[in-house]
């Protein structure tokens, strides 16, 4: 896979600007300031790693760009906190929903968005075969979230037990951790089943690709 300089690589240039740009307006007046420094912990490490990993592994600009959307999905939560998003508020209106559900999309959207990037990894750099590499990335996946589940528990209880339910977005469904790893397991397999029709579709037409 050919991967362009940085310096000519236009597109990662305005995906990097869009997301600064996105992190600077949810920055301003967030509903719980201190909530939002809690959720920006994803963005720091994820954008930090990232950039300290670009000269020895380059992702192809469709997952920076899936990268990209999916921080900025986070971002919006950050500023509201989940429970709290206007979405999710007009999500219910509109569908007579019990609860707000953006942190249900923002979990799908994790499976959906990320599995891509982490079948990438896989293949480049586990030896995996591209047939086992459908399996084993939304087996990461699932892998992935779950223990994010119990990190943002642990990390919510240590740092700032007041803010718990805000942070962790629960709105009072005991099962809410399951439910969420489970949408992000589904959002894997929808987004493989995708990766794996247009891979068959380009090996027909011998064209390369992932």
């Amino acid at each position: 896979m050919k991967i362009k300089p940085f310096r000519s690589n236009h597109l990662l240039h305005a995906l990097i600007l869009w997301l600064i740009l996105a992190w600077v307006a949810t920055a301003i007046d967030p509903l719980y300031p201190r909530d939002w420094l809690l959720e920006n912990l994803l963005v720091f490490i994820c954008s930090a790693l990232l950039v300290f990993t670009y000269h020895n592994f380059q992702f192809s600009n469709l997952s920076y760009a899936l990268f990209v959307l999916f921080l900025s999905l986070h971002l919006a939560g950050a500023h509201y906190t989940y429970a709290e998003t206007p979405f999710g508020f007009w999500l219910q209106d509109q569908f007579g929903f019990e609860r707000n559900h953006y942190d249900r999309i923002v979990h799908f959207c994790f499976g959906l968005l990320i599995a891509y990037p982490m079948r990438e990894i896989l293949l480049r750099k586990s030896g995996l075969s591209k047939a086992w590499s459908y399996f084993i990335t939304v087996n990461c996946v699932l892998a992935f979230s779950a223990i994010y589940e119990i990190i943002e528990a642990i990390t919510a209880a240590i740092v700032s037990p007041e803010l718990g339910a805000a942070y962790l977005g629960t709105q009072g469904d005991e099962w809410d951790a399951q439910k969420d790893a489970l949408l992000a397991f589904t959002g894997a397999i929808l987004a493989m089943l995708v990766t794996w029709a247009h891979t068959r579709n380009r090996a027909g037409t011998n064209e390369p690709g992932i």
